[in-house]
């Protein structure tokens, strides 16, 4: 016997389309310029989160809202503030008593993945809302789907937990790079030599390579034109312990590598001298990204000069704090950034959780309630 059906203890089930059991509104339109970085209340639109404040709401907190256009529609959310629900955004409010609102959230969370494969349009993708009013839900007695949301709750409250503390440790893995990396006028740092990066490093490009020369799985990555490799090739040109910038598509992303890769020709990649530690060059180069993106020409195709790269002006301190800076750093870096290690880590392991007790709780075996069949239609 599953653990459902022990909760539910030979309780009926009832099935019913979910428009009997919740009213879909559509959010109104609401114009660019009444929204900002600031505001008293987020509003949410066609995307996974918030697209930016404003100072007026049109639903109240604790509401389901799922994504009605654009590529994440069918995503599914649940607002715990007053909200503006724009004109791609569906409202989702329960119009009887008998189902719980967080049950309810729940539920269309499973249903998230199938939703978004319901898109249709070949400009702006769109879901209907027959694609979600159409959907059978169960209902079992509500001290059942109480119980449900009070389990299923403790992994979301968890993750939030998780994700509230990664968000604050990035923060301060922030500042203390910008600390350790700008150099103050003090004993410690008076002899600490100022070059541009060409000066001390040699900034080399990549070499390119065609699609057919690529496997899907290969011993070695191959990156183009973002930190995503753009496949796999038996050779590298490239060792480990390598700073590189990508210079085109995503260009002025600084990405680091501890194995050995392929550079193709829209990547530059920094070779260091004894006295300097690539991993300080990776540190420092993230206190410049903004500058660094900054000098993108913005074309059809995005491209950085590798010139911009080797006139950026980095501190040389002596090589014994590069190690101590970079130790500092690594470890802010495991903690806020690994998926083996750290916080994301300890974040995917209590989503994975949560999906499976989800999966759990709210798979409903239709042979065992056969109640249901009167109450589809």
């Amino acid at each position: 016997m599953s653990y459902l059906e022990k909760l539910l203890d030979d309780a009926e089930v009832q099935w019913k389309k979910l428009g009997e059991v919740v009213k879909l509104e559509k959010g109104k339109q609401l114009n660019k310029e009444l929204l900002s970085e600031k505001g008293l209340y987020p509003a949410y639109n066609g995307g996974v989160s918030f697209s930016g404040f404003t100072d007026v709401y049109n639903y109240n907190e604790n509401t389901t809202i799922i994504s009605q256009g654009g590529a994440s529609a069918g995503f599914v959310n649940f607002v715990t503030t007053k909200f503006y629900a724009n004109a791609h955004c569906y409202v989702v409010l329960p119009k009887i008593e008998m189902v719980e609102n967080r049950f309810i959230y729940h539920f269309l969370k499973l249903k998230q993945e199938k939703l978004m494969t319901k898109q249709y349009g070949a400009g702006i993708p769109a879901l209907r809302t027959s694609e979600i009013l159409e959907i059978p839900i169960p209902i079992p007695p509500l001290s059942v789907q109480q119980e449900i949301v009070r389990i299923l709750d403790t992994f979301t409250e968890l993750t939030a937990e998780l994700t509230a503390e990664l968000t604050a440790r990035k923060q301060q893995y922030e500042y203390y790079r910008e600390q350790l990396l700008t150099t103050k006028d003090t004993k410690d740092t008076k002899n600490w030599e100022w070059k541009t990066l060409g000066e001390v490093c040699n900034v080399k490009r990549g070499k390119r390579l065609v699609k057919n020369q690529l496997e899907e799985i290969g011993e070695y990555a191959v990156y183009q034109n973002s930190m995503v490799p753009l496949g796999y090739y038996n050779e590298n040109n490239v060792q480990a312990d390598t700073t590189f910038v990508i210079c085109a598509g995503a260009a002025g992303e600084i990405g680091y590598s501890n194995i050995d890769f392929w550079a193709a020709d829209d990547v530059s990649y920094i070779e260091t001298p004894d006295n300097i530690l690539n991993k300080y060059v990776y540190y420092f180069l993230l206190t410049k990204q903004h500058e660094v993106k900054a000098k993108v020409r913005r074309a059809s195709i995005p491209r950085l000069s590798k010139s911009v790269i080797e006139k950026i002006k980095i501190p040389v301190p002596p090589l014994a704090e590069q190690e101590r800076i970079v130790n500092i750093l690594n470890k802010f870096d495991t903690l806020t950034n690994s998926i083996s290690e750290g916080l994301p880590k300890e974040i995917a392991l209590r989503q994975k959780q949560y999906a499976y007790y989800r999966d759990l709780l709210l798979t409903f075996n239709h042979e065992i309630h056969e109640t249901h069949k009167k109450n589809i239609s």
